[in-house]
């Protein structure tokens, strides 16, 4: 419904009372008798005294009244604050769906986290069986906690969702009482423009015409049609009803959003609680696999010393003193799948330490160790790790045409290469290219001739080296300013070289 200004409201009804003259007195309900008087001067005839207010009064009183109606609570008021209260109940409704989503994390992060306790309860003994026991039960309180949490997170959403029903079938209706509203005032409007109209002409008409009785009544009926629109007004004015009903919905709401505030406490609370118990898990798998270790490095030969993860050395050494030197020994590395059934050599790599290179995460690492006429296995604990935010920093360089690396080479064609001037290893998306300054080294496009991977020899840069051959009949070692350096040149290398379908691994690799 369109308000109308107090300013606008005023001026159209000085304008419909523009031709009523200010002389004219209205003094009684009845318009003044004059006569002539000496001179021919118009003279009024004496009037008894009236108790009653004058007309004009009467006529200000309800233009005062009517302009002080838009100041009323309008019904579009009522509608705008059910459609906020709409929102509200929509927003709560979303974030229980968003908290009921993290429930269901919860119990996932719970079954896994009891399934790796049943794991180790079984391989345990002791005082560490007991604590494994421990951990399983207070993790199964837990899970009949959340699911009681939940229950009553499910209860709440109801709730939530029957007072947005109600708030969006109390907006409907609000927004039909505005129509409603809308077209009786519109009426009301036209009705008191054109009696306002009216008056005006039957005041004309008696300024024109004193004599004429018949306007006399045309003014009593005015005033009725006036306390008419004034009853009409009074019965439009919203009542008290609307108001507390409006404000019960708000207090409901209000109630309802603390309601949810303490659930998303108590789940927080909660999670606070399964991320303990998970580290609590992890402490403990971490000691089961060191006790692992340790009985096991009481029975074996020779072990592995080093980090298992991408940018560190692995390292054979023996496990005890009656284990015969490697040097005397004969030594391969292999890379086995997870499942264990597939088993690929590692060309080249029959040294005492290697450095894992990408091709190898994800994979076991083997090392088989010929001595004495007996081969030893030594397996690493688990799969091979990528380093930690190497991905990243991956992809930021396949945004790039090509990317520029420091190096310096360490052997040309298996022969050590004295010089330890930097150079630039270019790795662009069709070609690599080794030069220094303006003078180029070597620069081929990606074919099956051409080879990189990590170096597979020995030494305290084995993990910051990496073998190139750009084709057949020349090789390369190059030495990388770090080991994040050296396995992102060859991750970027290979998502090249397989755009352009070329394979770019090792000697006998199976990529």
């Amino acid at each position: 419904m369109t308000k109308i200004s107090p300013e606008i409201e005023e001026s159209m009804l000085r304008e419909s009372i523009l031709a009523v003259s200010a002389d004219v007195s209205f003094a009684s309900d009845h318009f003044p008798k004059y006569k002539l008087g000496p001179d021919n001067q118009i003279l009024e005839e004496p009037k008894g005294d009236s108790d009653g207010p004058s007309l004009k009064e009467v006529v200000e009183r309800e233009t005062a009244q009517l302009s002080e109606q838009h100041k009323r609570l309008s019904v579009r008021d009522l509608a705008s604050k059910f459609d906020k209260n709409l929102a509200a109940a929509a927003k709560l409704a979303d974030e229980a769906k968003l908290r009921e989503v993290a429930s269901l994390e919860g119990h996932v992060l719970l079954k896994k986290l009891r399934d790796a306790l049943e794991a180790l309860r079984g391989r345990m003994a002791g005082r560490n069986k007991e604590d494994v026991e421990q951990a399983i039960s207070m993790v199964e309180a837990l899970a009949v906690k959340l699911t009681q949490k939940e229950g009553e997170l499910i209860q709440e959403k109801f709730e939530v969702k029957k007072l947005a029903n109600f708030l969006k079938q109390a907006s409907e209706d609000a927004k039909k009482l505005v129509n409603q509203e809308k077209s009786f005032a519109c009426a009301e409007i036209e009705s008191a423009r054109a009696v306002v109209q009216r008056f005006g002409e039957a005041l004309e008409e008696q300024e024109k015409n004193p004599e004429n009785s018949q306007k006399t009544q045309e003014v009593e009926e005015f005033v009725e049609e006036v306390q008419e629109a004034r009853r009409i007004k009074l019965m439009h004015q919203p009542t008290k009803v609307c108001y507390y009903g409006l404000l019960g919905l708000v207090i409901a709401l209000r109630f309802v959003e603390m309601q949810v505030m303490d659930m998303e406490h108590e789940l927080r609370a909660l999670r606070a609680q399964i991320r303990e118990k998970s580290i609590f898990s992890l402490k403990l798998q971490k000691e089961l696999v060191t006790n692992k270790k340790a009985e096991e490095n009481k029975s074996r030969v020779y072990g592995f010393h080093g980090s298992e993860t991408l940018g560190s050395c692995l390292r054979l050494q023996p496990c005890s003193d009656n284990a015969p030197p490697l040097s005397k020994s004969s030594i391969q590395w292999y890379r086995v799948s997870l499942d264990g059934n597939q088993k690929d050599i590692i060309s080249g790599a029959t040294k005492t330490m290697y450095a894992p290179e990408p091709l190898d995460v994800g994979r076991i690492l083997q090392a088989e160790v010929l001595t004495n006429g007996q081969k030893v296995i030594v397996t690493t604990s688990g799969p091979i790790d990528s380093a930690a935010g190497l991905g990243g920093y991956v992809e930021t360089l396949l945004r790039k045409s090509s990317s520029d690396f420091n190096v310096v080479i360490s052997q040309i064609n298996g022969q050590n290469h004295p010089s330890h001037s930097t150079h630039s290893l270019n790795v662009g998306k069709m070609r690599i290219k080794l030069c220094r300054g303006w003078i180029t080294k070597s620069r081929e496009i990606y074919s099956t001739s051409m080879l990189l991977c990590g170096a597979r020899g020995d030494g305290n840069t084995a993990a910051k080296s990496a073998f190139w051959q750009p084709r057949k009949g020349v090789s390369y070692v190059l030495t990388f300013e770090s080991e994040r350096e050296r396995n992102a040149a060859i991750m970027v290398a290979r998502k090249h070289a397989f755009d352009c379908s070329v394979m770019l691994g090792g000697p006998d690799d199976q990529m």
